[in-house]
């Protein structure tokens, strides 16, 4: 099996971008249509294995699937040009009625700003809650103190759940914390788990807007962590470090007529005297 470099057109905006980089996550909902679904559940009822690589040589599943055009298009927007697409692809599923798991990051996670894979979850019958859909937490891909208190974690108020309807697709920062959750339905719950590398250097080619204003975060929760902010630059290009302080990407009470304090250069409005 050959590893496979792919391009699309960038879909993602500078706030999406932003937002993935707080929240380490993007719900793409029923973006895959039901005739491919259907035919990928069939497909699997035909294989009992933990790894249905072989799925990954059907040309009808790689390009409705992992060349989705909204899903492929979101990875472009974070991994650049010639992203690598999946070699190897698990299947979680589960039948119903199943106990909740322990929060966790999957193996291999790093605690990084550099954004260099992403791991994705497709639902090819969708997940409501009764089938335990996944748990994310959002902002965890950035948390630093995780082995002390995972044991400990039974629910999160700010978790998500990633109920969706069928042919849905989550894109996620690897080392984000998540976990299934309790089903209470019957029958099976379909869940494949794949991963897109990045080749090409780190880039601010999205899809920009010119305007954007990047300065003076207003009433926006939560903000934009300084972590979050170093991904969102490095995935930007730039070479970016905190000042500390009001300074960029902390939130005031006001927006103003120039450009905050600590902005990395190539994303100001305005240029400096």
């Amino acid at each position: 099996m050959r590893t496979e470099k792919y391009d699309c057109k960038p879909t993602l905006t500078d706030q999406q971008v932003l937002d993935f980089c707080r929240y380490g996550f993007i719900i793409l909902e029923g973006v895959v249509n039901n005739t491919v679904n259907q035919r990928v559940s069939k497909f699997l009822e035909t294989r009992n294995s933990e790894e249905p690589v072989d799925i990954l040589e059907e040309e009808w599943f790689v390009d409705a699937v992992i060349k989705n055009p909204e899903s492929a298009g979101a990875v472009r927007s974070l991994l650049g040009k010639e992203f690598l697409l999946p070699r190897v692809i698990s299947s979680h599923q589960v039948h119903c009625p199943a106990p909740a798991q322990p929060w966790h990051p999957d193996a291999g996670s790093i605690f990084t700003h550099r954004l260099d894979c992403l791991q994705v979850f497709y639902y090819p019958l969708g997940a409501t809650k009764e089938m335990g859909p996944t748990e994310l937490l959002p902002g965890s891909h950035l948390t630093r103190a995780r082995n002390a208190f995972l044991g400990r974690l039974k629910s999160m108020k700010s978790a998500v759940l990633t109920n969706s309807p069928p042919g849905s697709i989550v894109i996620t920062v690897y080392s984000i914390l998540h976990r299934r959750t309790a089903s209470s339905a019957t029958g099976v719950r379909n869940n494949l788990k794949y991963t897109y590398w990045r080749t090409s250097d780190p880039q601010r080619d999205w899809a920009i807007d010119p305007k954007f204003n990047f300065s003076w975060s207003k009433n926006v929760f939560p903000p934009l962590s300084v972590d979050a902010a170093n991904m969102f630059a490095w995935l930007c290009g730039e070479n970016w470090k905190h000042m500390g302080g009001p300074s960029w990407p902390s939130f005031t009470a006001g927006i103003y007529d120039h450009d905050q304090i600590g902005l990395p250069e190539n994303l100001r409005r305005f240029s400096e005297e």
